[in-house]
């Protein structure tokens, strides 16, 4: 391997790239995610799209600004959080949770943290989407085995 050759590149691609730098400014970052966009449609398997997502990620998440949106975030519920990326996904409104939930006002009274999601709809939900309960229940799969086990 060819070290100088090596960093030479990688400078080049900084250069380039200012968003791959030590110090990214936010035209920075909207220039990477029109270029991941892009990349997608156009080059998917371009090592540049993983190298631009996590620092993206990176970046999204150590920015102040995006500390309010991140601490939003992760006050949602992730069962709330699950349910909300399967309505925008399938497509589908409070109405159709009926078998799972119950009533539209229950959904949305789930879905505005008045009530919460109870195992059974865990359950029923978990069934119809064939996602397991644990990512309903906000805990992940290692803690999980461990609750079980005792």
């Amino acid at each position: 391997m060819n070290y100088a050759a090596a960093i030479k590149a990688a400078n080049d691609l900084t250069n380039e790239l200012p968003f791959l730098g030590s110090s990214p400014s936010r035209q920075d970052y909207e220039d990477a995610l029109a270029l991941v966009e892009y990349l997608i449609e156009h080059d998917p398997d371009s090592p540049l799209v993983e190298m631009l997502t996590a620092k993206i990620d990176k970046y999204e998440n150590e920015s102040p600004e995006f500390a309010e949106f991140n601490a939003r975030v992760a006050s949602i519920p992730s069962g709330v959080a699950l349910l909300r990326t399967l309505m925008d996904q399938y497509h589908l409104t409070q109405s159709d949770f009926e078998n799972e939930i119950g009533k539209k006002s229950l959904v949305s009274r789930i879905l505005n943290g008045q009530r919460t999601l109870t195992l059974d709809h865990m359950r029923a939900l978990a069934k119809r989407f064939g996602v397991p309960v644990v990512h309903l229940w906000g805990i992940d799969e290692d803690d999980f085995l461990i609750l079980r086990k005792k």
